[in-house]
């Protein structure tokens, strides 16, 4: 094999590699937006209201430690935790407003 035919298989295998995470990226948010479902659900029921600042700011710190650990920065974790939180949230508005 030339350089070029080594660098192109190892680019597929990356390639490959990606692939893999994005698509257990995408179920594990599947996974935790059905238990965000059932935790808006429960809210919902109780009348509890759709976010929860403290539990939210516990997250945030949570998961900035975690990232550090994992050698991601804690700012995109954050932004990352907020958007899930952002369509959370939403969901659990529209639980509120449909009972």
């Amino acid at each position: 094999m030339t350089d070029a035919e080594d660098a192109r298989a190892e680019l597929l295998r990356l390639r490959g590699t990606i692939d893999n995470i994005d698509a257990a990226l995408i179920y594990m948010l599947a996974e935790r937006f059905r238990a965000t479902q059932q935790v808006g659900v429960l809210k919902a029921e109780h009348a509890m209201p759709p976010s929860d600042p403290a539990r939210e700011e516990q997250q945030v710190a949570r998961l900035r430690a975690l990232a550090e650990t994992a050698h991601l920065d804690p700012e995109f974790a954050e932004k990352w935790f907020n958007f899930v939180v952002a369509e959370v949230i939403r969901h659990h508005t529209e639980a509120a407003e449909g009972r």
